[in-house]
């Protein structure tokens, strides 16, 4: 596999992981005095008593005294000062999504009172996203996803190429304020050991969901002295959100779509999308044949709602007849949010540049995964960015002490199940992992809450309890 050849020699590269991954803890601004204020609320959710505040970063982690951009982060403040044990950060995942309101959007969604009051819950956006200093790309309209549309032949990878190199181009170019290179995991994890130093906390708490577990993995072998109690829910693998994870996607939809067949099987008086199941995979090969690759797109989106098992088909059915009658395209994210995506994709991992190699990709995913494969693999931003990485990913590894829990559904079509046991086998006897007979993306924090796998994260992070387990299915409600 051809990959870039432009890259930071080897040896250059093992020194810098090293020098930044034992940088001193009074490098951070411990104990700085933040100037709590009124959170920004543009959705206008109860917030909770949920307080703001800024904490100036550097941009550059080798140059710490250089240049600093402004991170936003909020606090929820436990009740209960003789039961708080800490804090916990709190990561929503994306890359690229908001997380600052993430406490106060907890509490709708079932976060326990003991919870609650054994942490101040902390959200931040990440550098590069909504309140912390952003990035913008002016993402042209038709591109629509981190997750690449579904290309029927190598013509249409060709052709989508040239958008992503249009992309990638444009990311460049609106890099006024040259942040470009910085805005990555492994600088986003050293972020966050700033959040705990300005919040004067010899430790932190961690909760992180999706992406957000590969955030929270880095920080962990970043600073595994000043790591708590460390949860990952519905993880991606230990590289990150490379080439190997976005492919999985393909595995993952293939596994999760049955749950759905039979579901609507069971139900085609009112549906009337097939009397079988194989009758309902027929029709969504129909539907894509006809509507082409946001329908694909779709249905891995309704299939990926932060609802819990099968609560979310019916609106998926709902979709789909009305898909049957007129087409309706994806909704794209923000710019800011599709910027953020991608500047830590591309720079979190060395992708392979030749579109000849996504050509057979796709070729050979289209086969061993014919739902969704082909978009799994095909080519993105990443190929054409014009920076390479500035250091090598951070390895994930044993080292450190033992207080990570892994919680992942058995059918997640966004991070299957492969990324949860490459996560739990480069821990090693750091983690332990919890697994759901569920599907859908997401155990904890979503509607319809699995009471074993629920259970399974409240004992962390209130008792330090875990233990490798697997959740049965629960009979709907």
């Amino acid at each position: 596999m051809r990959t870039r050849t432009r890259r930071i020699s080897r040896g250059l590269a093992v020194l810098v992981a090293l020098l930044l991954s034992t940088t001193p803890a009074h490098a951070a601004p411990g104990g700085t005095a933040l100037d709590w204020q009124d959170c920004p609320n543009p959705a206008d959710i109860p917030l909770h008593g949920l307080r703001c505040a800024k904490v100036r970063v550097p941009l550059d982690y080798r140059d710490p005294a250089g240049r600093t951009i402004d991170l936003t982060i909020s606090r929820l403040a436990s009740a209960k000062p003789e039961k708080r044990r800490g804090i916990l950060l709190m990561n929503n995942g994306g890359p690229g999504i908001p997380s600052l309101l993430m406490p106060a959007r907890g509490i709708p969604l079932g976060l326990p009172q003991s919870v609650r009051d054994s942490y101040d819950l902390i959200g931040f956006d990440p550098r590069g996203v909504g309140e912390s200093t952003p990035v913008g790309c002016d993402i042209p309209r038709e591109y629509g996803s981190s997750v690449q549309p579904y290309p029927r032949n190598a013509g249409d990878v060709v052709r989508h190429a040239a958008l992503v190199r249009r992309v990638a181009e444009n990311c460049g170019k609106n890099d006024s304020g040259k942040l470009l290179p910085f805005i990555s995991t492994a600088n986003t994890a050293r972020d966050m050991d700033r959040i705990r130093a300005a919040l004067n906390e010899r430790k932190a708490s961690y909760l992180g969901v999706s992406y957000g577990t590969y955030l929270g993995a880095v920080y962990a072998a970043l600073f595994p002295a000043r790591t708590d109690r460390v949860l990952l829910d519905s993880a991606v693998g230990s590289g990150g959100m490379d080439e190997t994870q976005f492919r999985r996607i393909g595995a993952g939809f293939q596994e999760r779509f049955p749950d759905f067949a039979r579901w609507a099987a069971a139900r085609a008086q009112t549906y009337h999308l097939g009397d079988t199941p194989e009758q309902v995979t027929a029709k969504y090969f129909e539907l894509a044949e006809r509507l082409g690759p946001d329908f694909r797109g779709g249905t891995l989106d309704a299939l990926t709602g932060r609802m819990s098992s099968d609560d979310q088909f019916p609106e998926l059915a709902r979709r789909w007849q009305a898909a049957d009658r007129e087409h309706q395209p994806r909704i794209a994210p923000t710019d800011n949010v599709l910027s953020a995506q991608t500047h830590v994709i591309c720079n979190d991992a060395d992708w392979p540049a030749s579109v000849g190699h996504y050509v057979r990709a796709v070729e050979r995913d289209r086969v061993r995964f014919p739902m969704f494969g082909a978009a799994a693999a095909n080519i993105s931003p990443c190929a054409f960015w014009p920076v390479d990485p500035i250091e090598p990913p951070v390895r994930i590894g044993g080292r450190g002490p033992s207080n990570v829990l892994i919680v992942q559904n058995l059918r997640d079509p966004i991070t299957p199940l492969a990324g949860a046991r490459s996560l739990r086998a480069a821990f090693g006897g750091r983690a332990r992992l919890v697994t759901v007979d569920q599907g859908g993306h997401g155990v904890y924090l979503l509607v319809g809450q699995n009471r074993c796998g629920k259970d399974s994260v409240t004992n962390f992070l209130v008792h330090g309890t875990r233990a490798d387990a697997s959740c049965p299915a629960e009979p709907p409600a």
